[in-house]
């Protein structure tokens, strides 16, 4: 989930330092529901967004991270992308991931995927509305959307207090090796294809922390605080692209420099009161 140039402001997924083995962080005590994820296979983009097409959706403890916050200190790749496009250093910095895990659990709980079935993250980086506010462990991010390919499962979540909704989410790998990834809801095509090319990154040694929020709700209140190690990154090579169409907030999304396929990981969570 790292691309290099957007290591630290963009990954879905944070490198904390290289240990002697990949050992997951330790969450806090006082988990409300346990996660379990192992073994997954995703292609991810990292895409720029207008924050007004969702500002609904932001609670007011958090504020979205922009790429004028970043281009202002210093930060390369914003300052560069501003001074081709200096109208959107207002714009948010997010990443839109296509995921299909060996196993997904939720206090013991899987999803019964279909042919394919797989599970589509847009996640937007934010930070607290309050300086003076700590959010705690993890890098955090707000759930723009969080689509699951099984509907019975979506329920479940909800019925946990986590925040999900259902969406046609496809992830497979064709003859020729090369992935697809597809999302289908009202409003939104996707399609992406990745080739995985060049030497494999990460493994042993990465680690990190996260901390996801959930879009504004009066019933959604829990932050979910996942912890995740070894971690393995190729580029896509040349010929990947993504396609996104619609009327959807993502669908006028810029999706930036070069996807990756991650694999590998194991990840741990919890949901806790916010």
């Amino acid at each position: 989930m790292i691309l290099i140039l957007f290591t630290v402001i963009l990954a879905s997924s944070t490198l904390l330092g290289v240990k002697t083995h990949a050992q997951v962080p330790a969450l806090p005590n006082g988990a409300q529901t346990h996660w379990i994820i192992s073994q997954p296979e995703e292609i991810v983009g990292w895409v720029l967004f207008d924050p007004t097409t969702v500002e609904s959706r932001l609670p007011t403890a958090l504020r979205f991270i922009t790429v004028g916050e970043l281009a202002s200190v210093g930060i390369g790749w914003a300052v560069d992308y501003l001074s081709n496009h200096p109208g959107q250093g207002k714009w948010g910095i997010s990443f839109l991931e296509i995921a299909r895990m060996r196993n997904f659990m939720i206090d013991g709980y899987t999803p019964d995927w279909p042919e394919h079935g797989a599970a589509a993250l847009w996640f937007a980086r934010v930070a607290s509305s309050d300086p003076e506010v700590d959010l705690g462990p993890g890098q955090p991010f707000l759930a723009l959307e969080f689509w699951m390919s099984d509907s019975l499962y979506v329920v479940a979540m909800r019925e946990k207090g986590h925040y999900a909704t259902y969406g046609n989410v496809k992830l497979y790998q064709d003859d020729e090796k090369r992935w697809r990834g597809i999302i289908n809801v009202d409003g939104l095509n996707v399609v992406t294809e990745c080739m995985p090319s060049g030497s494999v990154t990460g493994g042993v040694g990465s680690a990190g922390m996260q901390a996801i929020y959930p879009p504004r709700s009066d019933s959604l209140t829990s932050v979910v605080r996942v912890a995740f190690a070894g971690h393995r990154i190729q580029q896509c090579d040349g010929n990947s692209s993504w396609s996104l169409q619609g009327n959807h907030p993502l669908a006028s999304g810029i999706v930036l420099g070069h996807s990756e396929f991650q694999f590998g990981y194991e990840l741990q969570g919890g949901a806790y009161e916010w």
